[in-house]
């Protein structure tokens, strides 16, 4: 017979352990990490590149990272905000991990950074199950996604401290049942608060930078109730795997310098 052994969880443990130095150590110099989780196509990026450029606007000093299995495309669209972005290719990896994060940090990331947005690797299932060391974690969801998403992916939803809903614009076109997804929510995650968005007509812009900015100031944030299980944690996202993923902490990445007027 053969012995089974858990890499994934001493992976796991060996990522918290790692997050928990980086979140003490952001927080030293008077960072905060919000880390963005969402399936591809959602409309995180156009989101986060109002958000950034709102941010840049009102003269709080913002920089974001982007993760991508291939391609510079998100790093481009959000340096239009003016704002310090670097794009990290993560070779066919599927999500960061805190070593990682951290790694790409060093110096990179300006001294006087408040608020540090991770927009993860497109992908509901593996990057929720890695703490990168944040202060906010926020699920995303577009009316087109269905209203079933928070149950099929409990272990994203029900980490989330923050869920926004994206392309609202659109939500009558679609169908969307916002009762429905909201209850969906509550099921997995209750008391977590739902805001909704739309990139284009401009609604609900600006309540991420708020959350995040109360959050890096000290103010409560909604506590996840899987947060205190750590089995739940500890599995790879809605599938146990058991694999390890042993990745060096310097993956192919560009900074991309703002371009006036892109």
């Amino acid at each position: 017979m053969c012995r089974v052994v858990d890499l994934q969880q001493a992976v796991l443990a060996k990522n918290d352990d790692c997050a928990e130095q980086l979140r003490a150590d952001l927080a030293a110099r008077g960072t905060a990490v919000v880390n963005l989780l969402s399936s591809p196509g959602s409309g995180k990026t156009a989101l986060l590149e109002l958000e950034l450029a709102l941010a840049a606007r009102r003269g709080v000093p913002v920089a974001a990272l982007t993760a991508d299995l291939a391609t510079e495309n998100d790093a481009v669209r959000l340096a239009r905000s003016g704002v310090p972005v670097k794009q990290v290719l993560t070779d066919g990896l599927c999500h960061l991990e805190a070593r990682m994060l951290g790694g790409h940090l060093d110096g990179w990331l300006p001294a006087d950074t408040r608020l540090l947005f991770v927009e993860n690797v497109g992908n509901l299932v593996c990057p929720a199950s890695y703490d990168l060391g944040e202060s906010l974690r926020v699920v995303l969801a577009s009316v087109t996604e269905g209203e079933d998403k928070p149950v099929k992916y409990p272990t994203a939803f029900g980490l989330a401290n923050l869920v926004v809903v994206t392309k609202t614009d659109i939500a009558g076109a679609v169908g969307f049942d916002e009762a429905a997804f909201r209850r969906h929510v509550q099921q997995v995650n209750p008391g977590v608060e739902v805001v909704l968005t739309s990139a284009r007509s401009g609604a609900g812009v600006g309540a991420l930078l708020d959350r995040a900015l109360a959050a890096a100031d000290g103010a409560p944030v909604h506590s996840p109730v899987m947060a205190g299980r750590q089995p739940d944690r500890h599995h790879h996202g809605d599938h146990d795997h058991t694999h390890s993923h042993d990745h060096p902490a310097a993956h192919t990445h560009a900074d991309v310098a703002a371009v006036p007027g892109r």
